[in-house]
C-alpha cells in the first residue's frame, strides 16, 4: 500500500501533506502517519503545516473501517482521537492549508489549527453527522464548542450545516481565504510567523487555552463511543 501522507523539512518548517489519491480518508495508515509525521515534527522544526491535494483535504474517518464492525469502529476513534488532540495541543504552532473538501472528522482536523488558511473554491466544509443519521459526538462538540463562533455552534452541529471557504471564515473553520494556488505559500508564511515566537511561551499558553478542553475529551471518550456505537 502506497503511504498516504508525504513530510519534508523546508528549513525549519515541517511539511505534511496528505494524498491517498482519492478523499484524503482518514484511514488507519493515515492516522497513524499523521501521529508519526507530527511527533517528528514536534522534534526537529519549528512549527508544521498539515496540507491535502488539490480540492481535497480530508473526507474524515474510513466509512469502509468505520461500518466494518463496532470493534473497528471503536479503534478507529479511540485513533483518530489521539490525532486530533496531538494536533490541538502540539507543542510547536500547527497552520491548516485547507486545500479542498473538509467534512466530518476532516473538519475536525482543519478546527484543530492554530491558523487556517483555505483555498477559494467549490469547496463544502463542516460536521455533516447529523444530516447522515449519527449524532456529533463529544470530541467533535467541543473542538466545535472552542473554535467556532456561539452563534454558529448549533447550525453546525444540529443543523449539520455545511459551509463554503467563505462562509467558513465567518463561522470560524478558517481564518483566511486564498487562491488554491496560494494557499501553501500563504500557510507557509503563517507557520514562519507563528514559529518565530518563543517556543515555551506558545507551548505554555497553548496549554493554558486547550488543557482543560483536551482533558475533558479525553476523559468522557469512552463512554462517549458506548454511546454512539450501541445498537
Amino acid at each position: 500500500m502506497a503511504d498516504p501522507l508525504s513530510y519534508a523539512l523546508d528549513n525549519k518548517l515541517a511539511i505534511i501533506q496528505m494524498d491517498d489519491g482519492k478523499a484524503n480518508a482518514l484511514s488507519n495508515a493515515m492516522i497513524q502517519g499523521l501521529i508519526a509525521a507530527l511527533a517528528r515534527a514536534e522534534q526537529e522544526a519549528s512549527a508544521v503545516v498539515l496540507a491535502g491535494r488539490a480540492e481535497r483535504f480530508c473526507a474524515g474517518f474510513d466509512l469502509r473501517v468505520m461500518m466494518s464492525s463496532p470493534a473497528a469502529a471503536t479503534e478507529m476513534l479511540r485513533a483518530g482521537s489521539d490525532l486530533l488532540m496531538n494536533l490541538y495541543g502540539a507543542t510547536i504552532p500547527v497552520v491548516i492549508a485547507c486545500t479542498g473538501h473538509a467534512l466530518a472528522g476532516g473538519a475536525l482536523v482543519v478546527l484543530t489549527g492554530d491558523y487556517r488558511v483555505g483555498a477559494a473554491g467549490p469547496f463544502k466544509l463542516g460536521l455533516n453527522e447529523v444530516s447522515i443519521g449519527l449524532p456529533v459526538p463529544v470530541l467533535a462538540m467541543e473542538l466545535a464548542r472552542d473554535r467556532l463562533l456561539p452563534t454558529e455552534l448549533g447550525h453546525a452541529t444540529l443543523e449539520a450545516k455545511i459551509y463554503n471557504p467563505e462562509q467558513a471564515v465567518a463561522a470560524g473553520y478558517l481564518d483566511v481565504v486564498v487562491a488554491p494556488e496560494e494557499t501553501l505559500a500563504r500557510a507557509k508564511d503563517e507557520a514562519n510567523r507563528l514559529g518565530a515566537l518563543s517556543r515555551n511561551a506558545f507551548r505554555g499558553t497553548k496549554t493554558r487555552l486547550r488543557g482543560k478542553t483536551i482533558d475533558y475529551i479525553r476523559a468522557k471518550m469512552d463512554d462517549d463511543m458506548r454511546t454512539l456505537l450501541a445498537p
